[in-house]
């Protein structure tokens, strides 16, 4: 199998996460698969100055780019990120490539940044960017440990790596991003035994409530997906970010698999409710502001990426939703104080 980029990479205390929609011109092309052939050099370089920094960069392609870039054959699963509308609303927003850069410092997820941005220069704009940290002992600002059921070793590598049911792209993965934004006064006003039956775990100790103490909408049990008596499970590399100016507050939602229908149906569960109505109640307080959908390839078909003819690339593309189309520098909405 070809080696897949570095999903399964012990988390960090930083970093920066770019959405970029390319130019409607396609002489980018070339620029920005050029990018994306040299990704993999730019980590090296930079991260070479702080050899203990553990910067490395996931770089991931939405459906529209990859029809446009690389043609046929396309990735089995691949599609638009599709909104959702229940008791609350997750939208689809625009992105046709994701970098997920990450480090140990700060320093050097911006370094990485900043150099990738400068090779997409007249050929994409970021329309997305946030800066994500570790807040204490791997909580998210809601209070809560964010990730403790995150699967580790190889069971990690079973739930993000495609295998022999699309060989073509063995050893590449699906992610679905999200930036929740919180409203901390009004989380901060309900008490907490109240949101420990929310989140499915207790505050302090982390330590998942008893089955029978949980209500059906908690969050823990909306987000759990079984197939035939087995856990599907996903990699989150969630982190929080702020801007206190702003009274603005979230967590950035990153969820890798081997199949974006797992993410999905959590998703679901989480706003329609499982059953329908029976949603999350977290959703009360958080809102989702974007939501894209990306193919990682693995590291070696980056590293090569090609050259495409012109009279390769596949005119036919699943239906794009449409977007909630941020504008530059915002989006859209105001903070939630």
């Amino acid at each position: 199998m070809a080696t897949p980029q570095p999903i399964d990479t012990k988390l960090t205390q930083a970093a920066v996460f770019l959405v970029v929609r390319l130019n409607d011109d396609i002489s980018v092309n070339n620029q920005v698969r050029d990018l994306l052939g040299d990704i993999s050099s730019l980590v090296r370089g930079v991260g070479f100055r702080v050899p203990d920094g553990r910067l490395s960069c996931i770089t991931g392609v939405g459906s529209d780019a990859w029809d446009r870039l690389f043609g046929l054959p396309r990735p089995r699963e691949l599609h638009p990120f599709q909104e959702i509308r229940g008791v609350h609303h997750a939208p689809a927003t625009a992105g046709d490539l994701l970098f997920h850069v990450r480090a140990t410092r700060m320093d050097l997820c911006f370094e990485l940044a900043t150099a990738i941005v400068s090779r997409l220069d007249g050929a994409a704009g970021v329309v997305d960017e946030v800066h994500g940290f570790k807040y204490f002992d791997e909580r998210d600002l809601l209070g809560f440990v964010d990730g403790t059921e995150n699967p580790t070793g190889q069971a990690a590598l079973e739930s993000t790596l495609i295998g022999d049911e699309d060989p073509e792209f063995a050893g590449g993965s699906y992610v679905i991003v999200q930036k929740y934004l919180h409203d901390l006064k009004k989380w901060d006003a309900i008490p907490t035994e109240v949101q420990e039956h929310i989140i499915g775990r207790r505050k302090v100790s982390d330590i998942e409530l008893p089955d029978a103490a949980k209500p059906s909408y908690a969050h823990n049990v909306l987000t759990n997906i079984e197939e035939n008596g087995q856990q599907l499970q996903i990699v989150r590399d969630n982190m929080p970010f702020g801007e206190v100016g702003k009274g603005e507050f979230g967590t950035y939602f990153i969820g890798y698999a081997c199949s974006p229908a797992r993410t999905e149906q959590m998703l679901q569960n989480m706003f329609i409710g499982k059953p329908p109505g029976n949603y999350d109640r977290l959703l009360d307080v958080s809102t989702a502001v974007t939501g894209t959908l990306f193919f990682i390839p693995t590291g070696d078909f980056l590293d090569n990426a090609p050259n495409i003819p012109a009279d390769n690339i596949s005119a036919a593309s699943p239906a794009t939703p449409p977007l909630t189309e941020p504008r530059p520098g915002s989006l859209g909405i105001g903070s939630l104080k």
